[in-house]
């Protein structure tokens, strides 16, 4: 009987942040269809072994992860943007430390659908393009990634994001619109009124479910934004959503008829039900599914323009939103043959 391939995996997981454990959770379940042993690098190894039934270690308990890296047969680093220093440069040197000891070890590396930069410190960059040159394979999500890695002189494929690839229960409209916001300095208390204000004016008839996709940066300002919701209407149904499981967050969003979204993956799963989205952007991977979906889209100093955009978001086509969103796959592939080669 062939032994089974066993298959440690690195990135921003345990953290709490919706996309990540998405991103974490498509990737599993690909992996346990193909009877792969899995081990998840977890700032909170408890609550990832509870949620996906995989074996987890601290990511930050380096004696157990050289030991499970000294012990499997592949590392998956990703996906997420883990190979940068905006961040910080000691993000980024712990996860070029994870990939140097797998390569020490003379183990498979893939890079899973990662966002590669920016990296501004020399000696960053340069570990980061050595260890790049020495992969099994490396997946990346965007074009300005896909370019700075093969000028690096490494091969590298451009993919979708994973989360495409999430299999849904079907979708149960209840009259519901969904508000996800993020903490972000470029969004402002006069922005976020005129928002509540365009919500309360166009939405008084629907409940307002306000989703905190990450408490420790997300809570905060979706209290705020209900208070400007009950004060533009006070008897406005508002429930605010948080600390909910990936599939607690899914099957909340199949009961939406529309989504005003700010984090990418809550704009991404909107568009997989098929829900009417508007997107509010703080980074250009929002404004690029906007254009990909033609759904509106707004940057966070237009209070101009809100009540412009929210007519269009009220004349989305849904159905054709779900159509071009079942086109949109993600190709596991290339990543499983380098696996099993």
């Amino acid at each position: 009987m062939d032994k089974r391939i066993k298959a440690a995996i690195s990135g921003y997981y345990g953290f709490d942040n919706f996309g990540d454990e998405a991103i974490l959770s498509s990737l599993v379940s690909e992996l346990k269809k193909n009877d792969i042993d899995i081990t998840v690098f977890s700032k909170n190894p408890p609550k990832t072994s509870a949620n996906l039934g995989v074996m987890s270690v601290n990511s930050f308990d380096i004696k157990k992860a050289l030991e499970v890296l000294k012990n499997t047969d592949v590392l998956i680093s990703g996906g997420g943007s883990l190979l940068q220093d905006a961040t910080s440069l000691k993000s980024l040197l712990y996860y070029i430390f994870v990939i140097s000891a797998a390569l020490h070890y003379k183990k498979k590396v893939i890079i899973f659908a990662q966002g590669i930069g920016p990296i501004k410190n020399i000696i960053g960059q340069f570990l980061t393009k050595c260890v790049l040159k020495k992969c099994t394979y490396i997946s990346v999500r965007d074009e300005k990634s896909l370019f700075r890695v093969r000028g690096w002189g490494a091969k590298a494929d451009l993919v979708n994001d994973p989360v495409w690839g999430m299999e849904l229960p079907p979708a149960i409209p209840m009259g519901r619109v969904g508000i996800q916001l993020r903490n972000w300095k470029g969004l402002n208390s006069k922005y976020l009124f005129t928002l509540a204000r365009q919500v309360a004016l166009n939405f008084s008839d629907k409940e307002i479910y306000i989703y905190s996709f990450q408490d420790a940066f997300d809570l905060e300002i979706c209290k705020k934004f209900e208070g400007n919701l009950k004060l533009a209407n006070p008897a406005i149904k508002t429930k605010i959503v948080s600390g909910l499981s990936i599939d607690g967050v899914v099957k909340s969003f199949s009961n939406l008829d529309y989504l005003i979204g700010m984090r990418y993956h809550a704009c991404l799963l909107a568009l997989k039900y098929g829900i009417r989205t508007f997107a509010l952007s703080y980074d250009e991977k929002v404004e690029k599914l906007a254009r990909r979906f033609e759904i509106p889209c707004s940057n966070l100093n237009d209070t101009e323009c809100l009540d412009e955009k929210i007519d269009k978001l009220k004349k989305l086509d849904a159905k054709e939103l779900k159509t071009k969103a079942d086109a949109v796959i993600f190709d596991f592939s290339n990543i499983l043959k380098a696996i099993k080669s």
